[in-house]
């Protein structure tokens, strides 16, 4: 009887199971003479060359999307509904454990968080891929010079064209992050405001971030009368788009080599919709 690719292959690789010769051959991993074979009966003779190739990388874990990554940084964009880190209530299904996997299956040591979002709010995050890179970026954000742009749909109709919302923020009992008058509570935030665009009842806001406080953008609009579309935490009654409308669109900081670097992700094009 002739000899196929498949007894070659569990021959050379100590008898492996006829599973694992079909997942290589189905990942184009193996080679006869060069060429990339997909069959495992196919004949070979004693002359031929049979090599089984490199793993292929590990795909990037969704739901994130890869932006950018360089020995540094890694900038990822994502999704409404997964949190940025762990929480009491979820462990495992976050951002910085997919994208900590990912960087360890793909030979790379560790991740860093240096910023985060709301579970609630898409968009760009970065992260560091080493103290130093950490500590540059951190420093950055606690000095308020990254640019952090956003986009909200909001209910009703913003009539100033552009604003600042400038407040006191503190943490109620359940953590919720609310706007206070006492002077000696909570922490300043400041959030400048642009109307893009105005439905027949709710307006398409660029905001841009001073401070970075925890849910400051979604409490600030609360407080100012128009919550984020979607966000019935802080009073929204409509939920058109399933979805807290609030995406972060851009992401400027100086690079740990120096330069200085921006970053952009489109906001959901439901956003737009009338």
């Amino acid at each position: 009887m002739a000899e196929t690719v498949r007894d070659r292959l569990r021959a050379l690789q100590g008898g492996v199971s006829g599973r694992t010769v079909k997942q290589w051959l189905e990942a184009g991993r193996v080679r006869v003479n060069g060429t990339v074979v997909r069959r495992g009966d196919t004949p070979v003779v004693k002359a031929d060359r049979v090599e089984l190739g490199a793993p292929p990388p590990p795909s990037f874990p969704a739901p994130l999307r890869l932006v950018h990554a360089d020995e540094h940084l890694v900038v990822v964009d994502k999704p409404p509904g997964l949190l940025t880190i762990a929480d009491a209530g979820e462990r495992q299904h976050t951002a910085y454990r997919l994208l900590r996997d990912w960087v360890e299956a793909t030979g790379g040591r560790r991740i860093f968080v240096v910023h985060r979002l709301d579970r609630e709010t898409s968009g760009l995050l970065v992260f560091a891929r080493s103290p130093e890179a950490k500590g540059l970026l951190q420093k950055q954000f606690q000095l308020r010079t990254p640019e952090r742009l956003y986009q909200a749909r909001v209910d009703g109709v913003v009539r100033e064209d552009e604003g600042t919302l400038t407040s006191r923020l503190t943490e109620d009992r359940s953590l919720r992050v609310r706007p206070t008058r006492d002077p000696d509570r909570g922490r300043e935030a400041i959030t400048r405001y642009r109307v893009l665009e105005r439905f027949p009842d709710s307006t398409l806001l660029e905001l841009k971030l001073v401070t970075g406080r925890r849910g400051q953008i979604r409490a600030q609009l609360a407080a100012m009368g128009h919550p984020v579309v979607g966000d019935r935490a802080y009073g929204s009654r409509r939920d058109p788009f399933r979805r807290v409308c609030l995406h972060a669109t851009r992401l400027g900081f100086m690079h740990p080599d120096g330069r200085r670097v921006s970053f952009e992700s489109r906001p959901p094009s439901a956003f737009r919709h009338r």
